[in-house]
């Protein structure tokens, strides 16, 4: 089973935007942030930003994650559920356009992982809030490096994000 057979399943189409992640969405930001109980270096510096949980750099009260920092299953999904509204409000405001569900969850995904102020300075952002779609939508593959260095994680999760954004 491929990492992006979860993309392929159908979802209900609805009259109203998005506004908050799908379960495939959540499922795609689970799998490409996976869950640590504790606190680990950034990739790309070996250092800050800290990262616990699933992906998370900092707590609802926006202190930074630490080194030496701990969280058990539990509080790990409740801190992702708290943080993940934050970039859902943010990506519904940065966005001019409609969205399908797919759509949302891409971008969603995407600025949880490169974060709302790097989305919003993005040349993705701004050729989606022109119509754009299609350029929007290759601008995810150029966001696979960190440190300067081309990770096949994030080409991966790119991909996926992208595949997701199209449908």
């Amino acid at each position: 089973m491929s990492i992006y057979d979860h993309l392929d399943a159908q979802v209900e189409p609805t009259d109203k935007p998005p506004t908050r992640v799908s379960k495939r969405g959540i499922d795609l930001l689970h799998h490409f942030e996976g869950f640590s109980n504790e606190a680990y270096p950034d990739p790309g510096t070996g250092g800050d930003p800290w990262t616990i949980g699933y992906g998370n750099t900092r707590y609802e009260d926006g202190s930074p994650v630490r080194k030496g920092d701990r969280v058990t299953k539990e509080r790990g999904a409740e801190l992702f559920r708290n943080i993940l509204k934050g970039f859902e409000d943010k990506v519904s405001v940065l966005v001019k356009v409609d969205l399908t569900q797919g759509q949302f969850d891409a971008l969603v995904s995407f600025a949880y992982n490169v974060g709302t102020g790097a989305l919003a300075k993005s040349t993705l952002l701004r050729k989606l809030n022109s119509g754009d779609y299609s350029g929007a939508a290759d601008e995810f593959l150029r966001w696979n490096k960190a440190g300067g260095r081309v990770l096949a994680g994030l080409t991966r999760r790119r991909t996926a994000e992208r595949k997701l954004f199209l449908e």
